[in-house]
Parts: structure tokens; sequence; C-alpha cells
């Protein structure tokens, strides 16, 4: 454990940090499992939603510098990927 005061604060604000950061990653995996069950479910309107939803996420996760932009950008590229595989089934 740090001795100086603003060394203490620091951890916990990087421990506060990392918490919001696991949790809005954790969002962003589950909204990629909605989509791909939406899909296989044929609701072409649930799915546009779903996979908005996910555009939206991974987005604001670049601009709060949670990913990195081209990690987001593989995200959404694999999502997109697996659902024209379930489209052409």
């Amino acid at each position: 454990m740090a001795n100086i005061k603003s060394s203490k604060k620091r951890i916990l604000i990087a421990e506060r940090n990392a918490e919001r950061n696991i949790s809005f990653k954790s969002s962003i995996k589950t909204a990629i499992k909605k989509a791909l069950a939406i899909a296989e479910s044929e609701d072409k309107n649930a799915l546009a939603a779903a996979v908005s939803k996910v555009y939206q996420l991974c987005d604001k996760a670049v601009s709060k510098g949670i990913l990195n932009k081209n990690t987001a950008a593989r995200k959404k590229s694999r999502l997109v990927i697996a659902l024209n595989k379930l489209a052409n089934k």
C-alpha cells in the first residue's frame, strides 16, 4: 500500500474505474449475445434494434476510453459476419 495520500487516492480511483470498465464490457458482451439470439428467431425489427444497441455501446466505450477503436470495430464486424452466416442458413 502506498504511503503518499495522492497515491492512495489514485489507487482508489483506479479500482473504481476498473470496476466500471468491467461492467461496461460485460454489457457489450450481453448485448451481442442477445442480438445473436434474436437473429435466430428472425424478428427483423428487434434484430435491427439489437444491432443498433451493440453499435451504440461499442461507440460509447470508445469515447469513454474503455475500448480501443479497433477493438470496437472488430466486435461490430464479427457480429455482422455472424448475423450474415445465420441469415444464409
